[in-house]
Order: C-alpha cells, then sequence, then structure tokens
C-alpha cells in the first residue's frame, strides 16, 4: 500500500513512492540507463514523497545497465533518506554499487544487498 506515489521518473525509467511501514521505494526498470536528468528527477520525487521527513529508502536497481558519473554524484548529495538500502541482483548491480559507495560519499548510511529480506531489515535498524 502507497501512502504517496507512484510519482514516475526518467520519463518511465522509474517510479517513487513512499509505502505503508514508511520506507521510500525506488524502482529503477531493468535494463535502464541512469543518467543526470533521471538522478535529479528521483530525488525531486524523492523529496516530494517525504513531505519535509527523513525515511528509510531501497533502491531497487536490479537489472541496470548502467549509471552516469555525473547521477552517481548526484545520489551522494543528501535528500530525504535517512538511510538507503541498494537492491541488486546481478555482478553489475554489484560493481555499479561498489563503485557509487567506494568513490562517493553517501549523505547518509548506504550498503548494497542481494537479499530483499536483509535490506528491509536493515533499514528497519536505523
Amino acid at each position: 500500500m502507497s501512502l504517496a506515489g507512484p510519482i514516475t521518473i526518467g520519463g518511465g525509467k522509474g517510479t517513487v513512492e513512499l509505502r505503508t511501514g514508511g520506507v521510500i521505494h525506488v524502482i529503477w526498470k531493468p535494463q535502464g540507463t541512469i543518467g543526470a536528468d533521471d538522478a535529479l528527477a528521483a530525488w525531486a520525487a524523492v523529496n516530494e514523497v517525504s513531505r519535509g521527513t527523513e525515511h528509510p529508502m531501497l533502491v531497487d536497481m536490479a537489472m541496470t545497465e548502467a549509471v552516469s558519473r555525473d547521477a552517481r554524484s548526484i545520489f551522494s548529495t543528501p535528500c530525504a533518506a535517512s538511510r538507503i538500502a541498494l537492491l541488486g541482483s546481478s555482478p553489475v548491480d554489484r560493481v555499479i554499487a561498489t563503485l557509487f559507495l567506494g568513490v562517493h560519499k553517501p549523505a547518509c548510511p548506504s550498503r548494497f544487498f542481494t537479499s530483499r529480506n536483509e535490506a528491509m531489515a536493515w533499514l528497519a535498524q536505523g
């Protein structure tokens, strides 16, 4: 159940919504590439659904093909997320997340997961 959203981002590349339980869900479509404009739109949507309060955020990036350097930089700027769980399923997802987490300093605690249950449990801790 959704408390706010879903908001379509990136011309249909993904959605953002605040779900029951207070977790923001960002879901990127598989086989997509994420550019700076997509990142800016995603962060604007995250801030919109949060309505001025911080929430934990699950980013489902499974099977994302690429995230531009500019997009990674934008994703390291503060938004309404109190902590971010990056959820992926492939080795490419892990490389993208590792590159982001290793090169950029996220504005809040952030980790990569391949298990939705583990990601949600980690988000609940903060």
